[in-house]
């Protein structure tokens, strides 16, 4: 018993404790922001003129949060935009106040001074199919009162993200592993399908759990922290580093 132990021990050290440790030594090269009053929070000018784009469209941004946290996970955020609509807006979880919250910073806005990298992307008649499906999924969020935000497991932002994104199975897509909080399914829920619907994962209130599915792959998950392999676009998933590989697939 205290040999297998031991060989659990061995394997988070090398598994997932050797790469973020890697991943720590690389970020603190890069300078951060002392405080989130400093820090950048402008548009990233990566989105087309609202006024001149007609079409509909769908997003999914990421971007790593501040300062240490930023070694460990990133922060995920919907854009949404109608037909002809003047603007974007973007829906997202944050730790003050009412959680839930629309268009409290730009769509394509900096976090903590963190350039946005797009995640998932569709435009045309199928986004404008999607959005009012996505608009009900958003309202049905079970973690939208004061208090209800958890930073670590979940829910946290990445958690609100997932449960759009399960609950609108069109979408089939998912989250990078650095998503901390993404595999927080319920207090009283351990086995439900993947984000993408398309495997199924069984997560211990995103303290630990398991994931196996055709767009997720195989994730194995620890503390938040996941290992694992993107069969449909050749990848390992690693803590701290996300995806090494091919770039997933933007849209369905």
């Amino acid at each position: 018993m205290k040999k297998l132990i031991r060989r659990l021990i061995l394997g988070f050290v090398i598994l997932f404790l050797s790469p973020l440790a890697v991943y720590a030594l690389v970020y603190s090269q890069t300078p951060w922001p002392d405080n989130w009053s400093v820090a950048d929070w402008s548009s990233a000018g990566i989105l087309p003129d609202a006024m001149q784009s007609t079409e509909a469209t769908v997003k999914i941004y990421s971007a790593r949060t501040g300062r240490w946290k930023g070694i460990f996970a990133v922060h995920t955020w919907l854009v949404l935009k109608r037909r002809s609509e003047a603007q974007y807006h973007r829906f997202e979880v944050v730790g003050w106040g009412l959680p839930v919250r629309q268009d409290i910073y730009p769509a394509d806005g900096y976090w903590y001074s963190s350039k946005p990298e797009l995640q998932f992307e569709v435009s045309g008649a199928q986004a404008g199919a999607l959005i009012p499906k996505i608009e009900n999924a958003i309202r049905n969020y079970p973690y939208f009162q004061y208090g209800s935000y958890r930073l670590w497991p979940g829910p946290n932002s990445n958690s609100f993200i997932a449960h759009v994104i399960r609950n609108v199975p069109e979408l089939q897509t998912t989250l990078p592993p650095t998503a901390m909080g993404k595999d927080f399914i319920g207090y009283d829920t351990w086995v439900s399908p993947t984000p993408s619907n398309t495997g199924w994962q069984v997560s211990l209130g995103g303290y630990a759990g398991i994931s196996l599915a055709k767009v997720e792959g195989f994730e194995i998950n620890i503390l938040g922290l996941v290992i694992g392999i993107d069969f449909l676009n050749p990848a390992i998933k690693l803590p701290g580093f996300g995806r090494i590989g091919l770039p997933k697939t933007a849209a369905p």
